[in-house]
């Protein structure tokens, strides 16, 4: 992923008419990278372009501290780690800090990981066993439709 100085607007609320993170999404592509992962005026890594972020660091799950909109499957994965008894953290990341980490993932509705290999010029490490995580975390959700007949 390349990396952006960009802060969203009202990042807490999904809204239309962020054109940056297309325009951020194709530059990033122009430059060779999938995508481009949005870093504040602070140094902190916030979100992707239209992405949640999560690292490891071997033994917990890291979810960036910085203004973002968290998604559902963010939600969702978090809630079901907590479940699982799985360690995680909040804390602020940087790419300062990307070279003592394990691992990385993008997330959204579409998938609960993908794992980012680098990012700006830091490579991050494959992490297997995270992925499967996260993904073992998101299939644990029941979702049941409202008009469903289930426990009545």
């Amino acid at each position: 992923m390349a990396t952006v100085e960009y802060e969203r607007v009202l990042p807490a609320v999904k809204h239309v008419g962020e054109v940056a993170k297309t325009y951020f999404l194709r530059q990033a592509v122009k430059q060779g990278f999938d995508d481009a992962a949005f870093v504040d005026r602070r140094g902190r890594l916030s979100e992707g372009s239209i992405w949640n972020l999560a690292f490891w660091d071997g033994d917990a799950v890291i979810w960036p501290v910085a203004e973002m909109l968290s998604g559902t499957t963010m939600g969702i994965v978090r809630r079901q780690l907590d479940r699982l008894g799985m360690a995680q953290r909040f804390q602020e990341v940087t790419l300062a800090d990307l070279p003592t980490l394990s691992g990385a993932v993008v997330m959204n509705s579409w998938t609960p990981g993908v794992a980012v290999h680098r990012i700006g010029s830091v490579p991050l490490p494959n992490a297997p066993a995270f992925l499967e995580l996260l993904h073992r975390a998101y299939q644990a959700e029941e979702a049941v439709a409202p008009w469903s007949t289930r426990g009545a």
